[in-house]
């Protein structure tokens, strides 16, 4: 149990301490870690003595404490979970708590690279309809290989940073045009934060994983569906992508998520060698999708078919290098139900299938000023429940 006041019970308790950068004030952005609704300093804390990190928790990103490795962030992690539930330290940390709604939270890490996967069975084969009727949905290579590619590290903003409905071309009845995105949707998707990099030409097998993975956060990959329609054959996305991707501003340590690692889908045909993951472990989350504050969907992301350490593997398999910052993200997670998709493309069936609001408005797609929230939650320990930090963002006009 931790002293801190209205944590106890909290899906932001001591079994979750997420990390992230915030400011407070004029101050400089700083490390700090989420308590119910409070967050500690862990600059200030490190700076007091109280937690030992080697100056990395004094920065303004989590960079240079990604980097550190697991057993410093185990240690950081037992350290921070000892000061909040020993009664003796509260005189010493009670001052250096700070009401989340005082905080504005900031980018937690600079982004290195960022790989985007398409690794849900269901979306596939959704999209696979959508774009190729009368076609097999899954083309021959998915159940073989990680489907990616490489984004823009760039445009990956913190939840609560307005998208700007992006321009591009796209197709009409007349040939190509170019203008503002008139099916700009949503990708719903969790992304894994990389810290320990790898040497170049050395290949990360599944097994290390944990070694090189710091945490997860959740991720909205936002998507102008008619730019990448004209554009993605046929090398893949590009300007239907790279305009911005949201991160929610607090990064959940693996070490928080133990009890959520469970059996992932079956694969057949047998995967290579180098993507055997023994044991098979996706994570049981479970999203939810708000459109204007109206849930619209639950993606599971235990369905999806290629897992964490399955994708990092691929990722460099062929030797390409991590650095400590890389984000992956996993691509749009869906499920076998309508009402557990992860994109506005599925949602209404390619535009087809309006979605209709309490308040008697549809949507097909995004129109200016439309906020979306993602959130999530995982199975903590004894029962209890772990919130992944929400991602947000509202569609602002096209300039």
């Amino acid at each position: 149990m931790t002293w801190v006041e209205g944590a106890a019970g909290s899906p932001y308790g001591v079994t979750n301490l997420p990390y992230g950068v915030f400011r407070h004030g004029d101050r400089e952005p700083r490390v700090g870690v989420r308590i119910g609704d409070l967050v500690l300093d862990l600059a200030g804390a490190e700076a007091a003595g109280l937690v030992l990190a080697g100056g990395a928790l004094g920065r303004q990103t989590l960079n240079a404490f990604l980097a550190l490795g697991r057993p410093q962030w185990t240690a950081v992690r037992e350290r921070v979970t000892e000061l909040l539930t020993d009664p003796a330290h509260r005189p010493a940390v009670e001052p250096l708590l700070v009401p989340v709604g005082e905080i504005e939270l900031v980018l937690p890490f600079e982004v290195a690279d960022y790989v985007d996967f398409y690794s849900s069975e269901h979306h596939a084969s959704n999209v696979g309809q959508i774009f190729r009727p009368g076609q097999p949905p899954l083309l021959p290579n998915w159940k073989h290989v990680p489907i990616g590619y490489h984004g823009r590290a760039g445009t990956v903003v913190v939840s609560g940073t307005p998208v700007v409905r992006p321009t591009g071309q796209r197709a009409s009845a007349q040939g190509p045009t170019t203008g503002a995105s008139v099916r700009l949707d949503i990708e719903a998707e969790v992304g894994f934060v990389v810290g320990v990099p790898s040497r170049l030409g050395d290949p990360v097998p599944v097994a290390d994983f944990a070694d090189h993975v710091f945490g997860v956060v959740l991720v909205n990959d936002w998507s102008a569906r008619d730019i990448q329609a004209w554009e993605y054959q046929p090398l893949g996305p590009f300007l239907g992508k790279s305009f911005a991707t949201s991160v929610a501003g607090w990064v959940t340590p693996l070490d928080a998520l133990a009890d959520a690692f469970v059996p992932a889908p079956d694969q057949d045909p047998p995967v290579q060698e180098y993507l055997r993951d023994t044991p098979h472990l996706g994570l049981d989350l479970t999203l939810s999708v708000e459109w204007n504050g109206e849930r619209v969907a639950e993606p599971p992301f235990a369905t999806m078919y290629w897992t964490p350490a399955q994708q990092l593997a691929h990722l460099t398999v062929n030797g390409a290098s991590l650095r400590t910052g890389d984000l992956y993200a996993s691509g749009t997670v869906s499920g076998p139900e309508r009402g557990q998709v992860g994109s506005f493309l599925e949602l209404t069936w390619g535009g087809s299938e309006p979605v209709k609001f309490a308040d008697g408005s549809q949507r097909t797609f995004l129109e200016d000023g439309d906020t979306v929230t993602i959130t999530a939650t995982a199975p903590g320990p004894d029962g209890t429940t772990i919130a992944l930090g929400e991602v947000t963002g509202t569609v602002l006009p096209a300039r």
